[in-house]
């Protein structure tokens, strides 16, 4: 069977007739997910691993992304926490059963949640980015997706009441946008604006930035387990600042992609 890959910088087909690796840092991270596997992943997931990786780098994001892991494609759930980039999560409390390959990680709203290991001040005050692809958005209210606790210079991405709120990147006051499935981050580009995307609008406003405190970003809560969250999510990064909408769209294509390779 031969196998037709659309590379993401050109409409150029390339013909294969299985996955051969054509980024290096897709190829290492397929790599280590099959180990942790113990298995092969099929050969169209590892495609749309690869287009991502080209894509993001062909798009100029790639380099901004320092932690982050796709949490579906893998056919375990040590193998969705095995990180794309950075430091490898500290699992607390999820279990097989709250694996789905298609649609990723589901939490609780109560005891589970994942430490990214990455702080909340490790990205330069002014340039940062906090994302995640929720497959089923959160229901739980005052509830963190991603982030850092209530501290002054927080990040993090955050359910009040019926609306999501971005407060942070490095910033006090919020940013709102509605909660919906799919690509949900925000950005700081300078020492005055911020920005929010989902539900594919991007919402920019002024407010100026604060110094970030050294803290623990956690994903499906914020810091080390405080303010739980329930959504299933499929996809998580944190760095520097980016384009959201070409991540967005990187991101969404990748899940989409898993998604009709997984028999």
């Amino acid at each position: 069977m031969t196998l037709i890959l659309q590379r993401p910088t050109g409409s150029k087909l390339t013909l294969r007739q299985t996955w051969q690796p054509m980024d290096p840092d897709a190829a290492a991270y397929i790599t280590a997910v099959e180990t942790a596997d113990g298995q092969a992943l099929e050969e169209k997931v590892k495609i749309a691993i690869d287009n991502f990786v080209l894509g993001c780098k062909a798009d100029g994001i790639w380099s901004a992304i320092k932690a982050s892991c796709i949490l579906a494609g893998a056919r375990t759930l040590a193998g969705a926490l095995v990180p794309l980039v950075g430091t490898a999560p500290t699992n607390y409390n999820f279990v097989a059963g709250d694996y789905n390959r298609e649609t990723g990680l589901a939490g609780d709203g109560s005891t589970k949640y994942l430490d990214s290991n990455r702080n909340n001040n490790a990205d330069p005050q002014n340039n940062k980015h906090l994302a995640v692809y929720q497959t089923t958005p959160m229901t739980t209210n005052i509830s963190v997706l991603i982030g850092s606790t209530n501290v002054t210079g927080r990040a993090t991405l955050v359910r009040i009441g019926t609306t999501y709120a971005r407060i942070s990147t490095n910033v006090g006051p919020s940013v709102e946008g509605a909660g919906v499935a799919g690509f949900f981050g925000g950005a700081r580009f300078n020492s005055t604006e911020s920005a929010i995307r989902n539900g594919g609008v991007t919402i920019t406003e002024s407010h100026a930035s604060e110094v970030p405190t050294s803290a623990p970003l956690g994903v499906f809560a914020a810091g080390t387990g405080a303010t739980p969250s329930d959504p299933r999510l499929a996809f998580y990064s944190i760095g520097e600042s980016l384009d959201l909408a070409k991540l967005d769209a990187r991101v969404t294509d990748l899940i989409t992609a898993i998604g009709v390779a997984i028999p």
